[in-house]
């Protein structure tokens, strides 16, 4: 039972505390959360809320799953954790066999971090560290789409589209990236030679400069919800291979399922020099990330006069996180996972088909456990976020995106509620 009314705890934060993309002060209103279960959010007011965001897409199973929690449990009665300089330990090695496994066959290195960004710093600094380490260095440079988003801290920062993105105030004091345009291919389409034709300029051009090219597959997330072509990605993988670049693919938000595969590369089958992971890693539980990388990379790094790769986070492969994501990935291929997502699919696509009639609504599209409907012009989140409470689901709109990742074990009246509740409120737009 909390020591605290809801109210003692929206004073409280309101009097102490400042809360993502939103002013110290004055922002829209957040709701006290007192326990969650399953998909539902219970306020302290005692309503109940069906997250239709599985708290920014990483809670795969729902909220205080029974497995999970047993492994924590566990795993805590023996170490909550350990500095990784020297040791090492069983959960590190259980999770980084899992992940090399179940990745493409060349990605053998796994670097553990414990945030989606700062597993975009790693892939960042990987590849900048090889072209150093092989007598390469003028290969600083990156390559990245727009409406890509890839993090929040300075490095990643640099690669999320410079005009639409969230990060346009920090442009003066940022590494200055090259960006091509975002796939205008759609998912079921191909990719002809006029939708890459831009980004294969800029590595004809600049390939002696850059060290790596840096996408979300098939799904570009917090910067668009754009869907894309897989062939695009076969071409690109071409084209880098062509001119001696790197490929990184940041798979924070699509790994483990989202987009109906286990990892988006699989719908072009394309594998990349660097992979980042997260979010979903350890079924949203704590935060974890990882970066992993090829045996050229690996080796090309190691066997340079630095000898190591120059980085290395305090909480690194921390005990709990790595024995919860083991038991996450173990849960999830436990299961018929891909019928469950394929579900989703076609449930979030007729749900919200309605909201293509809507004057306010430019489009709607869903991929695998994602749902999007875009509008014509951004919504108030100050208005908008309260009219879902009042309709019983926890979503949030930014920018013109209303949007859902739901939990994968979402049932079919659940998804309903939910994608009736956002047809609804943008139909009051």
């Amino acid at each position: 039972m909390s020591r605290l009314s809801a109210q003692q705890i929206q004073r409280g934060d309101s009097a102490t505390i400042w809360h993502p993309y939103a002013p110290a002060t004055g922002g829209a209103e957040v709701y006290p959360v007192a326990s969650a279960s399953g998909v539902r959010l219970t306020l302290a007011d005692g309503s109940e809320l069906i997250d239709g965001m599985a708290s920014w897409w990483c809670a795969i199973h729902g909220y205080n799953h029974p497995v999970l929690n047993r492994a924590v449990t566990a795993q805590l009665e023996r170490m909550s954790h350990v500095m990784f300089g020297g040791l090492t330990h069983e959960p590190a090695v259980e999770l980084a066999q899992l992940l090399v496994a179940l990745t493409p066959a060349g990605l053998d290195r796994v670097f553990f971090s414990d945030s989606g960004s700062v597993s975009v710093e790693v892939a960042m600094k990987m590849a900048i560290q090889f072209w150093y380490s092989v007598g390469r260095p003028r290969k600083q440079r990156l390559l990245s789409l727009r409406n890509g988003y890839h993090g929040d801290t300075f490095g990643a920062m640099s690669l999320c589209d410079p005009v639409t993105g969230m990060h346009h105030l920090f442009g003066a004091t940022l590494s200055q990236q090259l960006f091509a345009p975002a796939p205008g291919c759609a998912f079921d389409a191909p990719c002809e030679d006029h939708d890459i034709a831009q980004m294969a300029a800029l590595l004809e051009a600049h390939h002696e400069e850059l060290a790596a090219v840096i996408v979300e597959p098939v799904v570009q997330g917090a910067g668009g919800m754009r869907f894309y072509s897989p062939q695009y990605l076969s071409r690109l993988r071409a084209l880098c291979d062509a001119h001696d670049v790197l490929l990184i693919f940041d798979e924070i938000a699509t790994g483990f399922g989202r987009t109906g595969k286990l990892f988006a590369l699989e719908h072009a089958a394309v594998e990349p020099d660097i992979l980042c992971l997260g979010k979903a890693l350890t079924g949203g539980y704590m935060t974890l990330a990882a970066t992993l990388c090829n045996r050229r990379i690996s080796a090309g790094i190691t066997d340079s006069d630095a000898g190591a790769f120059m980085h290395g986070p305090t909480f690194m492969a921390n005990p709990l996180a790595c024995a919860t994501a083991v038991a996450s990935i173990k849960l999830l291929l436990s299961q018929p996972w891909q019928r469950t997502v394929a579900r989703l699919h076609t449930e979030l696509a007729a749900g919200l088909a309605p909201a293509r009639e809507l004057a306010a609504v430019a489009d709607v599209r869903t991929l695998g456990a994602i749902g999007v409907i875009e509008l014509r012009e951004a919504a108030d989140l100050r208005v908008v976020q309260p009219m879902f409470v009042e309709r019983g689901v926890w979503v949030r709109p930014f920018g013109r995106l209303v949007y859902t990742m739901p939990p994968y074990v979402m049932g079919s009246a659940d998804v309903a509620a939910l994608t009736a509740a956002m047809v609804d409120v943008v139909a009051q737009l």
